[in-house]
């Protein structure tokens, strides 16, 4: 049993209730509704019930049974260095004695604005906030704001967070469980809202305030933009007088230097960043050319707030993260997705599946089928029952990854190549032992 009783506040815990998985399930289903914070860590999609972790160090998880995982999970690329990176745990240490939260502004997130507009052109200023669900729904509202104009055009596919007017056919959470959106959204706040398939270019009219695109689907497996499909973004916005807004939550500091707009060449009117940003502590940003960014408040007609905007310890911890992140940290990174991906690939091929394991930098998808999924359609003819039955059975051989068949794995600096192949030997295992139940 894994249990830090020093820091339970609940002087009356039956710490033999968090002996098990299932008990400690039982236990949040009570507290918490579906038993979890976040959709898919549920297990809904996968089938079984979910493991609780009490602790990380490096490349592995362990829950609350004493189970080791090597994890890619990564908390879904908020983590790059591996988890509790000494320096991240000290830079957090560091600022918690300094206090946790003030609600005025702070040195460190001036250098963490500046480090993002010093990767990603298109930022000439940037505004932090606490989410990258945050950023998404505030940018929106600024390019709304920006050009009066009220329509805006996302892909099928895309998710970008669970803002109202964005949720329609995202991927994701949405995708595992089969929704095209949400309950409690109304006819009205999507009206405005126009789902395009994913790598092809909409012909826009003047009505449209923007084009919002994950520049990198990472949300319905690991699909890349085809040649032309950006730059046509880019081109059709200028036409018509809207605003092309990248959301980079997942590929921003992620898969380069520079992200997808420096990896692709396409500058963006707007960006959108979160997870790795914060170093693994919850934080969010937006960002963009100055004369759109000066319409938020307090110098423009554009309202958004934040109390915990710009928080010290994730601002602490995210300047740590971006600081080790150097360009030739990235080279090796996308050399050892290159590793797993390859070495997935052959372990499933060997045990008679047809699967695609595409790379993007240090991103590695996992594809069930024949084809490479281009689009929304083509990404959903992934066999979700072969992926849940490898998630299982590459579970009980040590190894984690996402419990959805539409996110990705992030391989991580402390996933060495001696922890890359003992997950490989693991995934050959798994392989066979899923064949011989299918």
């Amino acid at each position: 049993m894994i249990c830090h009783p020093t820091l339970c506040p609940n002087t009356t815990c039956d710490t033999n209730v968090c002996q098990s998985n299932s008990a400690m399930f039982a236990r949040a289903q009570r507290a918490i509704p579906g038993g979890v914070n976040s959709p898919v860590r549920a297990f809904k999609s996968v089938g079984g019930e979910p493991y609780f972790v009490a602790r990380a160090q490096g490349p592995y998880v362990i829950d609350v049974e004493g189970r080791q995982l090597i994890d890619y999970v990564q908390s879904y690329g908020a983590i790059a260095l591996g988890h509790a990176h000494p320096a991240i745990v000290e830079a957090i240490t560091l600022a918690a004695t300094d206090g946790t939260s003030y609600g005025a502004p702070t040195v460190r997130e001036v250098l963490l604005a500046e480090a993002i507009r010093d990767r990603h052109p298109c930022c000439e200023r940037v505004r932090l906030v606490n989410s990258g669900t945050e950023a998404t729904m505030t940018a929106l509202r600024l390019a709304r704001g920006a050009t009066g104009r009220s329509k805006v055009v996302k892909f099928a596919g895309n998710y970008h967070g669970h803002g109202d007017a964005l949720l329609a056919q995202g991927g994701s959470g949405i995708a595992v469980l089969g929704l095209s959106g949400s309950a409690g959204v109304t006819n009205e706040m999507v009206a405005q809202t126009i789902v395009a398939p994913y790598n092809v270019v909409p012909k826009l009219d003047t009505d449209v305030a923007c084009v919002f695109v994950e520049a990198v689907a990472a949300n319905m497996g690991l699909v890349k933009p085809l040649p032309g499909f950006l730059n046509g973004l880019r081109a059709e916005c200028d036409r018509v007088g809207a605003l092309l807004i990248f959301d980079e939550v997942i590929t921003g500091m992620r898969i380069g230097f520079g992200g997808a707009e420096a990896r692709f060449g396409v500058t963006p009117d707007l960006a959108c960043f979160g997870k790795i940003i914060g170093g693994g502590v919850p934080v969010g940003a937006f960002g963009g050319r100055a004369d759109l960014m000066n319409y938020l408040a307090p110098i423009g007609p554009v309202y958004q707030a934040g109390t915990l905007s710009g928080n010290p310890l994730a601002t602490a911890a995210g300047l740590v993260a971006l600081n080790m992140l150097t360009p030739d940290v990235y080279d090796e990174l996308a050399r050892r997705a290159r590793h797993l991906a390859d070495g997935l690939n052959q372990a499933l091929t060997n045990a008679g599946f047809s699967v695609m394991t595409p790379t993007v930098g240090p991103l590695v998808g996992l594809h069930f089928g024949t084809t490479a999924p281009i689009d929304y359609d083509t990404a959903k003819t992934t066999n979700e029952h072969f992926y849940a039955t490898f998630f299982h059975e590459l579970l009980a051989q040590g190894v984690a990854i996402a419990p959805g068949a539409y996110e990705v794995m992030f391989p991580g600096l402390s996933h060495t190549d001696a922890i890359l192949d003992e997950t490989l030997h693991a995934a050959s295992r798994a392989a066979m032992a899923a064949a011989a139940k299918l």
